[in-house]
């Protein structure tokens, strides 16, 4: 997200909030959205208000050590895990952590979106791991996802629910709607029958192009 201003980041934090909200991704307080914005301080979401009552003067802004530097509420529970994946990834700009439904209940029954079968899910986020589970807004969050983020884009969180991450928000943003998508077939599929993986070389031919190889 180059050159990005505060109000321009500000704007479209709403607007994602209020997609998620819209698309049954959220509900009540659910989830937490920020942005890395060019000075490397944080904007992010509020502790405890809805997704959909999300505005700009609601919005904190954090120093990379969480101090918040304005805004007149708490910043978001889950800020120890945005503030980790921001400084273990240089290119990561955006985060957007939801609570979708059919991907949440991948994550109940131990299952994640690893399986080599939807192009998709390897192009966008190449797989989404399960993260072991941890309180939620403790420090063992932040922990969990580390082992896993330099090489996905995507993550379920056990019995908990599931963050994008992204070079722009809208990036995060599709990814977590593709990850939900995602998820919902998958529980389809498996409804029906016995699910067709790619072979190793289709699976090959998509990372290739997802490292812009191909």
């Amino acid at each position: 997200m180059s050159q990005v201003t505060k109000r321009d980041a500000a704007a479209e934090i709403v607007r994602v909030c209020r997609r998620l909200y819209d698309r049954g991704l959220v509900a009540g307080p659910d989830g937490n959205v920020s942005v890395r914005l060019d000075d490397d301080t944080v904007l992010v979401t509020p502790s405890g208000l809805s997704k959909v009552d999300v505005t700009a003067d609601a919005l904190v802004v954090v120093d990379g050590a969480g101090k918040t530097l304005e805004g007149r509420n708490r910043p978001s529970s889950e800020l120890l895990m945005h503030l980790r994946i921001y400084e273990t990834r240089s290119d990561v700009r955006a985060i957007v952590h939801a609570h979708p439904p059919m991907a949440i209940a991948l994550g109940l029954v131990g299952l994640d979106l690893m399986a080599p079968v939807l192009p998709e899910v390897i192009l966008q986020m190449d797989g989404v791991p399960l993260v072991p589970y941890a309180t939620p807004g403790s420090a063992g969050v932040a922990d969990g996802i580390v082992p896993f983020i330099r090489d996905h884009d995507a993550f379920l969180m056990a019995n908990h629910g599931a963050t994008a991450v992204g070079a722009t928000l809208t990036l995060a943003h599709q990814r977590m709607e593709s990850l939900e998508h995602a998820a919902r077939i998958m529980c389809a599929a498996r409804s029906l029958g016995t699910i067709r993986e790619l072979a190793p070389d289709e699976v090959r031919a998509l990372r290739m192009l997802r490292e812009g190889t191909g």
